[in-house]
């Protein structure tokens, strides 16, 4: 009850090309996938770009260092104070 058949997409779409003709709506369709293919193309270029960049860098290039350092970091808020004034 609450869909559209096919005529009343019918009738739409003889609305729509009656009110901006034929030609405006197929240049209208003609920019829409020349925008499309522009959108992929680019999507492209910038997978291969992030690929080219990600391969530039070395694999042990890790600036925060390992996950799980083999020593401890140390705790250099109070043992310089506590020592000195001993």
């Amino acid at each position: 009850m609450g869909s559209f058949s096919i005529w009343h997409w019918l009738v739409v779409l003889l609305v729509v090309l009656l009110l901006f003709g034929g030609g405006k709506v197929s240049s209208l369709m003609g920019d829409f996938a020349k925008g499309i293919k522009s959108f992929k193309k680019n999507m492209a270029e910038g997978d291969d770009a992030s690929m080219e960049a990600t391969a530039d860098k070395p694999a042990s290039g890790n600036i925060a260092g390992p996950a799980n350092p083999t020593t401890p970091p140390r705790d250099t808020t109070s043992s310089t104070t506590t020592t000195a004034a001993r």
